[in-house]
C-alpha cells in the first residue's frame, strides 16, 4: 500500500484488512475520529505509540500533554503542519509495515 491507496480507502470508507494498529489509528484520525483513534494507542508503551500519541494531543491542541509524549518518544514537536505530520507519519508506518 501507498500513500495514496491508504488517503482513497478513507475518502471511501473501507478500512483496509491489514492496517497496523499505527496506521488503523492513522486511519481513524484520517476519518475524524480522533477518540478511537486515541483508545487504539492509549495504553501501548513503545516509541512508535508516544510518538503518534504526541501527533494525536497535538492536534486536539493539548501542547503540553503532546510535548510530554514527543518527549517519550525521543523526538522534538515538528515545526510543520498537521496534515504534514499525519502524511509524514503514515509513511513512515506504511514503510515499517512493508519490512
Amino acid at each position: 500500500m501507498n500513500l495514496s491507496k491508504f488517503k482513497a480507502s478513507i475518502q471511501e470508507g473501507l478500512m483496509p484488512e491489514d492496517l497496523t494498529v499505527y496506521l488503523h489509528s492513522l486511519w481513524l484520525d484520517g476519518r475524524g475520529d480522533w477518540d478511537k483513534a486515541h483508545a487504539l494507542i492509549d495504553q501501548m508503551e513503545d516509541v512508535d505509540a508516544a510518538f503518534l500519541h504526541a501527533y494525536l494531543h497535538r492536534k486536539e491542541g493539548d501542547l503540553g500533554n503532546a510535548s510530554y509524549w514527543y518527549n517519550r518518544a525521543g523526538k522534538t514537536k515538528p515545526n510543520i503542519s498537521l496534515a504534514e505530520e499525519w502524511e509524514q507519519m503514515v509513511l513512515y508506518f506504511l514503510e515499517k509495515s512493508a519490512k
